[in-house]
This record gives C-alpha cells, structure tokens and sequence, in this order.
C-alpha cells in the first residue's frame, strides 16, 4: 500500500546499481527545467519561454562504514573509473513513486574531523531519460 500523508524523510532512500547507499544521513533529487526565451515583437513587451532541457541532479550526505555494500570507497571507485551508474530515488514501500535514471558521481568528498564520525557527501549528475514508475 503506498505511503499516504506526510511521512518520514528516513523512508526515502537512494541506491546506486542496486544497493542502497550505506549510513546516508540525507538523501535528495533535484530536477530543472531549462527554459530558453522565446520573445518576439509579437510578445507585447513581455517575456515568453518555451520548455527546454530537462536535467536532474541527486545529491547525499553520510556516516562513512567500510563494511558497507556500497559506501564511500566504492563511490570514489566509480568516480575514477568514469562509469556510469544506474540509480533509483524514492522508498521501498510497494506502490510508492520511485524515479529511476543513469547518471555519472561527479564529486564525493570524505571528512574527518576529530571526535566525530567520518562523514561524506557527493552528487550524481543524471544523464538521458529519467523514469518515474512505483514499487
């Protein structure tokens, strides 16, 4: 059954070539719509646009755990080796919206400052078609 009314961020996760990404403390999917001026004479003085390129970004922050099916090691793995991932937003309750792209990691960055967990954050710059189906 799809989740109904406002629910919590923990349930909305991301994965990267079928394995959730370890320990993520925020997870997030940003689309734009690039929209070029389309204004003429004919406009009346006002601006006019037409719908563009569509483009998405998905963006994650973290505790680092080796132990980790997929975690920040593997991320920057990714990153150096160029590939392209294959990734899904959204959460695993079956009937929910899920949105599913390929996209190239184009930053992880590691921090560790003393006394405090090891940390990371990173983002994903989609690439072709983003599909929108449910669990």
């Amino acid at each position: 059954m799809p989740t109904t009314g406002v629910f919590n961020g923990t349930n909305l996760v991301l994965q990267v070539e079928g394995n959730e990404i370890g320990h993520t403390t925020s997870c997030s999917l940003s689309l734009s719509n690039d929209l070029p001026e389309a204004t003429t004479k004919d406009s009346n003085g006002y601006a006019e646009h037409i719908a563009g390129v569509i483009s998405g970004e998905l963006s994650f922050d973290g505790l680092v755990a080796y132990d980790d099916t997929t975690n920040a090691i593997q991320l920057n793995d990714f990153i150096n080796a160029r590939t392209q991932i294959t990734c899904v937003f959204g959460t695993t309750t079956t009937g929910d919206a899920i949105y599913t792209a390929e996209g190239f990691l184009n930053n992880v960055e590691t921090s560790a400052e003393m006394e405090s967990p090891v940390s990371y954050s990173g983002s994903i710059t989609l690439t072709g078609a983003i599909t929108k189906s449910t669990n």
